[in-house]
């Protein structure tokens, strides 16, 4: 017997759409199940001023598809050289919402990040006084810590003496895989949230060697054992509003996934809502979707909450095995495989 559920349109809090040829390719995924986006920056050429963000969000609504109502949220690539004064004009830009903290070499285009954070007081002081968030890869890139810990230690040694120097400060951790993380954020002022993927929800560790080595499961943070996959599911089925969605969707070419050093992240925004929608139905939390999903990120960052809506069934669907980009195709998260939700359709107002 077939459900539908409809939500308010939803906002994807964390997502990667790239450049060039690929941010074509990708973006009309995202465009098509969410209302808003917050955009990574780290592009090869990384998003560190006010002037890029617009230059590279300028190429994005030139990329969308006729008629869309999507709005990207831009951010900026925190470097130890930011200053003040670009934290100013981000903020009064309008279109930039946040700065993202990657500790350096810790992910994709993460070279020119951060190494010593004492190093951007200066700019953390500005967000504080401005408002502006604060997005953190929570992974300490220390190669003496074991690579399952390394989002639970840098939470302890590197985000908790920034807090203690700015409390104010906004602070959304991204893509939170832990117990531990969980319970850092639920510790925290009202104004720390974070954002939680629909392949941390459904995967953990063991997922990276089913059947052998799966390159396409390869994300930053790491999958991890089942007792964090499940704590990290009840904080984001339980209501509470410090918790919202954010897909981390990163599309990387298959070379480039199954090459001798493969890139982290999976690439999940062709099925985005519709994954969501099967762990809150799977956890029989489906009424709580709308809010994970729609208000509570959006009430994080001070945001009017969309007018649109979406509706989903539980129609089984398959996902293509590829998605063409060039000369190069992008692996999709199950490709081949059923989903057993999919769009009914969209409102965007």
């Amino acid at each position: 017997m077939s459900h539908l559920i409809t939500l308010t349109k939803p906002d994807d809090w964390h997502l990667h759409l790239r450049d060039g040829e690929m941010l074509r390719c990708v973006l009309p995924d995202s465009a098509r199940r969410f209302a808003r986006a917050i955009v990574m920056p780290n592009l090869p050429t990384p998003i560190t001023t006010t002037e890029l963000a617009r230059h590279y969000r300028n190429r994005i609504l030139q990329a969308l598809p006729c008629g869309s109502g999507f709005q990207p949220l831009m951010t900026l690539y925190l470097t130890e050289e930011t200053t003040a004064a670009e934290i100013g004009a981000a903020k009064a830009s309008g279109f930039v919402h946040a700065v993202k903290w990657y500790p350096a070499g810790a992910t994709t285009h993460s070279q020119q990040g951060v190494r010593d954070a004492s190093r951007c007081d200066r700019a953390f002081a500005a967000m504080e006084a401005h408002g502006l968030p604060l997005l953190v890869h929570a992974e300490t890139t220390d190669p003496r810590v074991d690579i399952f810990d390394r989002e639970a230690v840098f939470l302890d040694r590197e985000l908790s003496p920034v807090l203690r120097r700015f409390p104010r400060l906004r602070v959304v951790a991204e893509h939170v895989t832990t117990q531990q993380a969980v319970q850092f954020v639920r510790a925290a002022a009202p104004h720390v949230g974070a954002t939680i993927t629909a392949h941390h929800l459904l995967l953990n560790r063991n997922a990276l060697f089913d059947g052998g080595l799966r390159p396409h499961h390869y994300c930053r943070p790491v999958l991890k054992r089942e007792k964090h996959q499940l704590a990290v599911l009840e904080a984001a089925i339980s209501g509470d509003p410090r918790f919202f969605l954010g897909t981390d969707s990163a599309p990387h070419p298959r070379r480039d996934k199954e090459s001798a050093c493969g890139c982290a992240g999976l690439y999940t925004a062709h099925a985005a809502i519709e994954l969501y929608a099967e762990v809150f139905d799977q956890a029989g939390a489906l009424n709580r979707l709308e809010s994970f999903a729609s208000f509570h990120g959006a009430d994080f960052y001070g945001l009017p909450r969309n007018v649109g809506q979406i509706t989903l069934t539980n129609s089984p669907w398959t996902v293509p095995a590829s998605i063409p980009v060039g000369n190069d195709v992008v692996i999709p998260f199950r490709a081949g495989e059923r989903i057993p939700w999919s769009i009914v359709a969209e409102c965007i107002q």
